[in-house]
């Protein structure tokens, strides 16, 4: 951020349209709600630079202990496979790492749509209309062009022995790849019923 803010020039402002508009231009409502914006983004800069590194950390540390432990066992880890529960020593607090998988779809998912539609326009004169709606919504993608994975899963747990659909349903688990893991962080607190509540690491959770 405070390299953009270099390429501006002393005494000017950049506005929405990339254009340089002169400080005795703008109002002094806009300097002040810009301002305000600008110091904003640079405690939020401080924040991300601050759990970044506090995320590295934690990993590193929980990587560290994870070999010392094995060691007893005279096993070389390696790396963290899989999922790790820690808990304090009064149960109070629990950390977990967790491990999940990063799966896209291949080509393969235009030829399990082709079949869904095909389904689709046998069953359009009878009385599934509810499906029909979920299927098609299955397959709707987001602003970025992603298929939701969860919309997909739920398709397939339908209990449909259309000899057709469940050629579909193959074509769609054929079509997931796994191209990665991704790990997360997650910290828990004990609270007075015993059960464990999640430390909000993020704004909207605190």
């Amino acid at each position: 951020m405070s390299e953009l803010q270099n390429t501006i020039p002393a005494g000017y402002l950049k506005n929405s349209l990339g254009h340089l508009v002169p400080l005795q231009l703008v109002s002094e409502i806009d300097k002040l709600r810009n301002d305000l914006v600008m110091e904003i983004i640079g405690k939020v800069d401080d924040l991300r630079e601050l759990l970044s590194g506090f995320k590295v950390d934690t990993f590193g540390e929980i990587q560290a202990f994870a070999e010392l432990s094995a060691e007893k066992y005279k096993v070389k880890l390696g790396g963290i496979k899989g999922n790790i529960s820690l808990y304090s020593f009064d149960g109070r607090y629990q950390i977990k790492v967790c491990q999940a998988d990063i799966k896209i779809f291949d080509e393969r998912l235009q030829a399990a749509k082709k079949l869904v539609d095909d389904c689709i326009h046998r069953w359009s004169e009878g009385s599934r209309v509810e499906i029909i709606a979920l299927v098609e919504h299955a397959f709707q993608t987001d602003q970025e062009g992603k298929i939701s994975l969860g919309r997909i899963y739920t398709m397939l747990q339908y209990d449909i022995k259309d000899e057709e659909w469940q050629r579909a349903m193959q074509a769609v688990r054929d079509s997931m790849q796994i191209v990665g893991t991704k790990s997360y962080l997650r910290i828990y607190e004990r609270n007075a019923d015993g059960k464990f509540d999640q430390l909000a690491l993020d704004i909207a959770g605190i």
